[in-house]
């Protein structure tokens, strides 16, 4: 753009399409120049994704450990309840369950387990066989963030579909990524595959992940 004297003596700005364009095209450069510089060194929405992954998977984890805690209380309450009524000592259980058990044995015990004292000491070995896969592999799920921020990095991530006998391409969508997770833990929870669960966590140690002090007042956080 340039200017010219008008009759009054004002100046009037020429625009001229070349200077224009050459302008326009400067500040767009400058424009992805900074735009590029932000993104390396604020990366927020990388990390976002896999922030979310550690969050849902975990989640995920959580929530069938709530379920299993729930029917491992139940179990236990019953059989106690069940071994109490036949005037013979209970085998010994757990130290320090708190969570909700049944609130009337005498009318939940009979409904829940109609063959009685078998039936029930049959559950609580299967909800404590389930409860003992649910609570490593969250275990596992923690020892993958190995610098305990809540974030699986791009590494992290690599060595947790690897351990878990999972393809894994970064290209992949993040509820792609959140879905193969949630799926393997569904799978070996239904067989109870700890043979795998624990092949996974030594492959993590060989790594050189640990469980940290910050991993294990997660862990008892959850089964509080």
């Amino acid at each position: 753009m340039s200017v010219r004297p008008t009759a009054t003596g004002t100046i009037t700005p020429v625009n001229h399409p070349r200077l224009t364009q050459r302008t326009a095209a400067r500040l767009l450069a400058g424009g992805l120049v900074a735009t590029l510089l932000l993104l390396a060194l604020f990366p927020g929405d990388s990390s976002g994704k896999e922030n979310r992954i550690f969050e849902q998977f975990t989640r995920h984890i959580g929530q069938q450990i709530h379920k299993d805690k729930q029917a491992f209380a139940q179990a236990s309450s019953c059989m106690a309840w069940f071994y109490h009524k036949a005037k013979t000592p209970p085998p010994p259980t757990a130290q320090g369950i708190s969570w909700q058990a049944a609130a009337q044995p005498e009318v939940d015990c009979p409904r829940a387990y109609p063959d009685g004292m078998d039936e029930a000491r049959d559950d609580f070995s299967k909800t404590q066989s389930l409860l003992s896969i649910s609570l490593t592999f969250y275990e596992f799920a923690l020892v993958a963030d190995r610098n305990d921020d809540a974030i699986y990095s791009r590494t992290e991530l690599q060595d947790l579909f690897r351990t878990l006998a999972l393809p894994y391409d970064e290209r992949d969508q993040t509820q792609k990524q959140i879905a193969l997770l949630t799926e393997r833990f569904d799978s070996w929870y239904r067989s109870r595959n700890m043979d795998a669960l624990m092949q996974g966590m030594s492959d993590l140690y060989e790594r050189g992940y640990r469980v940290t002090p910050s991993d294990r007042s997660e862990l008892n956080r959850v089964m509080g």
